[in-house]
């Protein structure tokens, strides 16, 4: 796969690749680990990265732009969202972990399915995912897919797709893998507007939500990224079972579309407080709680929810 354009960030590098479809973006990342910016009440600088051999964190896009239309994401102005295909994905893992080939072992590789697209539209995600199980994970100590989704209204196939990842996560990788549903409000009409009316309702999501099968290792995560939206805690604990869900609270990141937007993570988002009530409910009504508190190196790189191809300056 052609590099056509690589961005060195604080963390690492978002790469522009030359897919069989048109340009692809993936990220290869390292980690501050979890005493930096999980759960951790206190604001977080930049600092030095694990090596990348205990921890490495790959994102790859598993389509070109995106359907969804969410107004915080910049991915829909890339253009509707078109599955990238089997080798598609199999060469952006291979792409990123090329650019460090001194690199012969790793504790734990984390491989993302949310960079550009809605990854439950392309089936070929859990083919891709059981592929890694059988090419790549001999390899390492430990792989570890995440899919993440914003529960679209219009698969018809979205059921099926969990269902099977689920599947993957319990039997194929043993519990080491994950599943995150992006929910940021509680509230219809504020995810109405979120999400363009394309997500299913948090009813229809948690009646989904009954029907998979319990995960083992970590909980389905319940994603919010926190901005001026409801989170009801009680409501939360009303749909979803905090036996088989677990809240993730992340800082809403600085696209274009969000400031356009205007929306946003109130105060200082590089610091605990402007999380500290939600986490403070959710636990009460039961739920573990995942804080996770970004550096301003991070947002600034474009590293989650922004896009390289779109960014000013960047021309391929």
């Amino acid at each position: 796969m052609r590099i056509l354009k690589n961005i060195q960030v604080p963390t690492g590098n978002i790469l522009i690749v030359d897919g069989e479809k048109g340009k692809l973006e993936c990220l290869s990342l390292g980690d501050y680990g979890k005493d930096v910016n999980l759960n951790q009440h206190k604001r977080v600088l930049h600092t030095d990265l694990l090596p990348l051999s205990e921890k490495w964190v790959v994102t790859i896009s598993t389509q070109y732009g995106c359907s969804m239309e969410c107004t915080f994401c910049d991915v829909p102005k890339v253009g509707p969202g078109i599955n990238a295909t089997t080798y598609d994905m199999l060469d952006q893992l291979y792409t990123c972990l090329d650019l460090h080939p001194e690199i012969h072992d790793i504790k734990r590789l984390n491989i993302h399915f949310a960079r550009m697209g809605e990854p439950t539209w392309n089936a070929d995600v859990l083919d891709v995912a059981k592929l890694f199980k059988r090419v790549i994970y001999p390899r390492y100590a430990m792989v570890h897919p995440v899919v993440s989704t914003m529960m679209p209204r219009n698969n018809k196939r979205l059921i099926q797709f969990l269902v099977e990842w689920m599947r993957i996560k319990n039997l194929l990788y043993q519990g080491n893998a994950g599943l995150q549903l992006s929910i940021n409000s509680t509230n219809e009409h504020e995810r109405n507007i979120m999400f363009s009316g394309n997500s299913l309702s948090l009813n229809e999501i948690s009646e989904i939500g009954k029907v998979l099968d319990f995960p083992k290792g970590r909980k389905i995560t319940l994603n919010f990224a926190v901005a001026a939206w409801e989170i009801d805690a009680e409501k939360l604990r009303s749909l979803f079972n905090p036996d088989k869900f677990i809240v993730k609270l992340t800082p809403m990141h600085k696209t274009a579309a969000a400031i356009q937007n205007d929306i946003k993570t109130s105060g200082d988002y590089t610091d605990y407080y402007p999380y500290v009530y939600h986490e403070e409910a959710v636990k009460k009504v039961g739920f573990e709680v995942l804080t996770f508190i970004a550096s301003q190196e991070e947002d600034a790189s474009k590293i989650t929810c922004g896009n390289a191809i779109l960014c000013e300056g960047v021309k391929v």
